[in-house]
């Protein structure tokens, strides 16, 4: 996650506590200032909706084996005793499960920081003042187009509708509020828009996702923007983003899911901008580029752990035997071994580009969707061969923890 606010303004937002300090990256043991990884939590498959990109392949139906409310109470204790700084409660549709308020009230009270990933359609008026109540810090509403393109991708006639029923209802309440939106080549072209009704609509927040080929998602690889489109759409939202700062509006925008970007963002000012450029650089190198199975923790609604959400084909442990603490830490799965410290398994090509520093790799999970390989290249990284040659843009200095 790339905060292209923090980056180019310098505005400080919540959450970029996690991603730009000396230590953001120095998670090699599972821990960093004695705190453990942020979590995603697919606490339940079951959704309303049938999105095209789901990489949890959710249906609209009851499935066995979900941990229990006892149980995930016991494994939110774990999470707080390993001081997991943040808990994103997502799905399937989190909100349809019964228990939501029970669970979210308690990780609150346990004082870790909670948030939700939703669709939105299920966040009536009472809904939003319980969200309120129980203390969570954030509401990220998925929206992938405008009215027609969002109902063909959401599977769903109306649910453009609803989800900004849902945006309005968090508004009303207080809540901090933001969009998700995965790019793609069907509404890429709707970048546009999507900014303007995040300001229309008064919303804190919206997070760009670059496609992940992972569950339904996998059959999407076709309509990935290819480099020059996804550079084209960069530079769009860059200036979307410093028009928000110019004009005095509160708007935090963020890349999501391709390290490639804060590359791409150094380059950018390199020549016109050598300052901002040296400040850009040393940000994302505090951040260290990807942190699946370092910063960054997926638990699914069976209690398996894996190391990012877009990984489930793997998994590390099941909390139902272990705590995930202890599964977390141990170092003996092949896989999260070479996840903390993997810059010796990425391909040649990565290990020796210039940017590895801030990339850390990519996502294994688009490698691995494309070559089988779960250590090959990341197809979705966009550098050239010229631009992994270049030298960073601030003075060789420390990289490693």
């Amino acid at each position: 996650m790339i905060s292209l606010t923090r980056l180019l303004t310098g505005e400080v937002y919540a959450g970029d506590e996690f991603r730009y300090t000396d230590t953001a990256r120095c998670q090699q043991n599972g821990v960093a200032e004695g705190k453990g990884p942020v979590v995603a939590w697919n606490y339940t498959r079951s959704c309303n909706l049938h999105c095209r990109h789901c990489y949890s392949r959710s249906e609209n139906r009851s499935y066995e084996n979900e941990l229990n409310t006892e149980e995930a109470l016991s494994l939110i204790d774990d999470l707080a005793e390993f001081r997991v700084p943040a808990l994103l409660f997502s799905g399937g549709e989190p909100l349809s499960r019964p228990d939501f308020a029970v669970l979210a009230r308690h990780a609150a009270e346990c004082g870790i920081r909670v948030t939700i990933s939703t669709n939105g359609t299920l966040i009536t008026p009472e809904m939003a003042r319980t969200i309120r109540d129980i203390g969570v810090s954030y509401v990220g509403i998925s929206l992938d187009g405008t009215r027609e393109t969002n109902d063909l991708f959401r599977g769903m006639k109306g649910a453009y509708e609803k989800a900004l029923e849902g945006v309005r209802n968090c508004r009303a309440e207080g809540l901090r509020v933001g969009f998700r939106f995965t790019l793609t080549r069907g509404n890429a072209a709707e970048t546009d828009s999507i900014l303007d009704l995040m300001e229309k609509e008064e919303v804190d927040r919206i997070c760009f996702y670059h496609l992940v080929y992972s569950g339904r998602g996998s059959a999407l690889i076709r309509e990935d923007l290819d480099h020059e489109e996804t550079r084209a759409v960069l530079d769009r939202i860059i200036e979307r983003t410093l028009d928000f700062q110019a004009r005095g509006l509160k708007k935090e925008v963020l890349m999501v899911d391709n390290h490639a970007d804060g590359a791409y963002l150094c380059l950018k000012y390199k020549d016109s901008d050598p300052a901002r450029a040296a400040s850009i650089c040393r940000l994302l190198m505090q951040n260290g580029g990807n942190r699946s199975g370092m910063a960054f923790a997926n638990i699914d609604s069976e209690g398996n752990v894996h190391p990012d959400q877009f990984t489930q084909q793997h998994t590390l442990g099941n909390v139902r035997k272990r705590k995930f603490s202890e599964i977390w830490t141990d170092r003996s799965h092949p896989l999260m071994d070479g996840l903390k410290d993997r810059r010796a398994l990425l391909p040649q090509v990565c290990r020796d580009c210039s940017w590895l520093p801030l990339c850390n790799g990519n996502f294994r999970s688009r490698a691995e969707a494309v070559s089988g390989d779960f250590w090959g290249f990341d197809p979705a990284c966009y550098m050239t061969e010229a631009e992994r040659m270049l030298q960073l843009p601030i003075p060789e200095g420390k990289r490693e923890c």
